[in-house]
């Protein structure tokens, strides 16, 4: 089992996560021997949060119950809260992941906050365009490794601006491995583009639809 931890804070960019958060929770597109995903919302407090979009989240577990081990996946979704120093802890955490191995996964105003504690120093990564993470993050030294690009994956650290979710979550359900290469392709490509033929392939890329699925 691997654990996906979904760091949840107010202002939360909740449409951010859709893509992410629904494929691996439902694993309604799983490979067959995919591994199991356990996604887990986490606070700095076990106290709701409030989403930008006006839901109520109650954490699952608490920043310390992470465990920094190479199979631990965070993610990071944008708000507009990130300044705000209680979550130095979750940001701490995200450094001891990456140390580890693990794979950290920011996207919008979370890399920002990366980029504040300096983890973006020395390692491709994107945000919201050029220009951005100087304006907004006088620390911030890892111009030289900016890609214009909507989300870019570098290893462990797949980060995004706020217009790559779809990239992202492709480039996350990826270093998870649990789709089968043509069925990630097909997925990416329908919702990128409403294609019926994408939404097709899809459909055919399944185990049930080759007829390799287990018989109950």
């Amino acid at each position: 089992m691997r654990n996906v931890y979904v760091y949840v804070l107010d202002t939360m960019a909740d449409w951010e996560l859709g893509h992410v958060s629904s494929e691996l929770h439902s694993g309604r597109f799983f490979k067959r021997d995919a591994q199991g995903v356990s996604l887990q919302t986490v606070g700095i407090a076990r106290e709701p949060i409030h989403t930008m979009g006006g839901l109520t989240v109650l954490p699952d577990c608490l920043v310390e119950d992470i465990a920094p081990v190479e199979t631990s996946v965070l993610l990071l979704p944008g708000a507009e809260t990130w300044s705000d120093p209680r979550h130095s802890a979750i940001l701490e955490k995200a450094g001891e992941l990456l140390s580890a191995g693990a794979t950290v996964c920011a996207i919008c105003g979370a890399t920002a906050a990366l980029a504040g504690c300096g983890l973006l120093d020395d390692r491709p990564h994107t945000s919201n365009g050029a220009g951005f993470l100087e304006m907004v993050c006088p620390r911030y030294r890892g111009q030289d490794f900016y890609v214009d690009a909507p989300s870019v994956a570098d290893g462990s650290l797949i980060t995004a601006g706020s217009t790559g979710s779809l990239l992202w979550a492709k480039q996350i359900i990826a270093r998870l491995e649990v789709f089968e290469a043509s069925t990630l392709e097909a997925w990416y490509e329908y919702f990128r583009t409403g294609r019926p033929e994408s939404f097709f392939a899809l459909m055919e890329s399944l185990p049930s639809a080759r007829g390799d699925r287990p018989q109950p």
